[in-house]
């Protein structure tokens, strides 16, 4: 409700009536992600895994979309109304956008909780807990076991009651993203940061209504998960415009085509929303220089901020060192402060200073994640080879993926690790990087998904579109069949020896592991460079890269957790 904003600025077009300003509550209940916790979870985690799980299975086609085919909102409103609607009980950011939403979600939150304010953010999917997925307090980090445990218990009646009302159609984001609700309310956030899971307009979290909305952003449109939301990128549009609501602001991130960005305005002004651009001539940025802090990359940027569109908004900042690297991240930078910024606008109390202290803090696990040479140890890989993290994708993450690769790591032998979901661009995804900064070894696995492997590529299926993609691009390439991730260092050195791949007749290896990603199939990929560049090997440091999910990002980060 507009009168449980801390500055209850209340938008009307072409009006801004200003209220007092009101100061931030307490530090909540919240805890960092401890292994010894998931423990207290057994009863949650068994009942939530009964429940329908689209993250599993796939999402069925046209669910995404408005219409009779969609997601049925009305049964998440029924859920939410038999825990008291805490969906109303504090304004709220709703994020939506094929890529960039995480990332923003987490600048805005560190943003805000630079601030003071008790943030609680909500977001998916999850690395190596459920809990990551929803924050609670001033410094941020998984909600604990102990309180997620009590939620739980506290609303189970009710939840039993709607899963039997629905005859079982309730599913898990719709339940989870239930308790997210109701534990901001009974936390009494200042603030909270939504992001959609699906699409937008029938996203289960598209409950929040205009009176509590603060503001929606839309970050990306891309083709993922096409056929769920409509066939087109035009069908995508219209549903993730879906969160924007009467009067509210509209923070667009971009760069959009001109045909996608029309419909993202003409539903804004379908509904009287003002509308900012990070993409607005008034904004620049640039990244400066990639530079290094105990061991670990950073780009060093300038943000400024000048529009006099809809929402005026002014802001200048210098050397801001972000530790999420590339231009989509200085992009995803943007459209969080472009937010910010709306959200100070609307008299929230935000500095420059926040705003420059959440860039810099944020970080999230696998997204151009490089481990140390300390986690590289501990995987047991002996310091021949740098370990990059990315859960690049799509083409458009591939993309990104392949410039942060140059721009970090221009030079010396590199190997691709890839795992990735059955439904995802793999022609596209291939082509990005291998047209990028190329590679020396690919090797193609497969990857659990949501626990399973109903939506797991197969590693050979992967094989032969990398290898038909090298052949398109005329790189010269050799398929090294599969490797056995216990396979001896000799036995792999042979391979490499084989196939002949020299400084003087490069030769791109790809092959396949049966098993999922670990540290053997690292380990083999490091011993492939290696052994393959031959009499250089031992000057020439190497690059390893797991990517194509966050679920593999997910497999190497249990590891190194073991």
């Amino acid at each position: 409700m507009l009168s449980r904003f801390p500055s209850p600025l209340r938008w009307s077009p072409g009006l801004l009536l200003r209220a007092g300003s009101s100061r931030p509550r307490g530090v909540s209940a919240m805890a960092g992600g401890g292994g010894g916790e998931e423990g207290q979870l057994g009863e949650f985690l068994e009942y939530m895994d009964r429940l329908r799980n689209y993250e599993r299975s796939g999402v069925p086609r046209g669910a995404g979309t408005d219409s009779d085919d969609g997601f049925d909102l009305g049964r998440m409103r029924r859920l939410l109304r038999r825990l008291g609607d805490p969906h109303t009980h504090y304004p709220a950011v709703h994020i939506a956008g094929t890529k960039g939403k995480g990332s923003t979600a987490a600048f805005l939150s560190n943003i805000m909780r630079e601030q003071g304010y008790n943030v609680g953010c909500y977001s998916s999917p999850h690395l190596l807990t459920i809990r990551e997925r929803i924050s609670v307090g001033e410094r941020g980090g998984p909600v604990s076991a102990a309180l997620l445990r009590d939620l739980f218990d506290q609303a189970k009646e009710a939840i039993d009651e709607s899963v039997e009302s629905e005859d079982g159609a309730l599913t898990h984001f719709e339940v989870f993203t239930a308790l997210s609700f109701l534990l901001f309310s009974q936390e009494s956030v200042d603030f909270a940061i939504v992001e959609a899971g699906l699409g937008g307009a029938r996203d289960a979290t598209n409950v929040i209504r205009n009176s509590e909305l603060a503001a929606s952003v839309i970050t990306t449109i891309g083709k993922e998960h096409l056929a769920a939301l409509g066939g087109s990128l035009q069908s995508i549009a219209v549903a993730k415009s879906g969160i924007i609501k009467e009067g509210r602001p509209v923070i667009i991130g971009g760069p959009f085509s001109t045909d996608i960005e029309q419909i993202l305005r003409d539903r804004a002004f379908l509904t009287q929303s003002p509308v900012v651009s990070a993409c607005d001539p008034g904004v620049r940025s640039i990244t400066r220089c990639i530079g290094w802090d105990y061991a670990k990359p950073y780009q060093s940027c300038d943000i400024a901020v000048k529009i006099s569109n809809d929402m005026p908004l002014s802001m200048e900042l210098h050397d801001v060192k972000l530790q999420m690297l590339g231009g989509h991240q200085l992009q995803n930078a943007v459209t969080a402060s472009c937010t910010a910024l709306c959200l100070r606008q609307l008299g929230w109390d935000l500095s420059d200073a926040s705003i420059r202290a959440g860039l810099e803090k944020t970080q999230l696990p696998g997204r151009s994640q490089f481990l140390t040479q300390d986690e590289a140890s501990v995987l047991g890989l002996d310091g021949a080879s740098s370990i990059l993290i990315d859960g690049a994708h799509t083409e458009g993450s591939a993309k990104a993926l392949s410039d942060v690769i140059r721009a970090v790591e221009s030079e010396g032998p590199l190997a691709l690790i890839i795992g990735m979901a059955d439904d995802k661009e793999h022609l596209a995804f291939a082509a990005q990087l291998l047209s990028g900064r190329r590679p020396n070894v690919v090797l193609l696995t497969k990857v659990r998904i949501a626990g399973g492997t109903a939506r797991s590529m197969p590693a050979s299926a992967l094989k032969d579109i990398w290898l038909g993609v090298a052949h398109d691009q005329g790189i010269q390439c050799a398929d090294i069949g599969s490797i056995a991730v216990d396979e001896s260092p000799d036995s792999i050195s042979h391979l490499a020896a084989a196939s002949s791949l020299r400084s003087d007749k490069p030769t791109l290896l790809i092959g396949c592991a049966y098993a999922p990603v670990s540290c053997d199939l690292m380990k083999a990929a490091s011993c492939l460079l290696q052994q393959g560049l031959g009499a250089e090997g031992g000057t020439r440091r190497g690059l390893i890269c797991v990517t194509g999910s966050l679920h593999m990002v997910s497999s190497v980060l249990q590891q190194l957790q073991q």
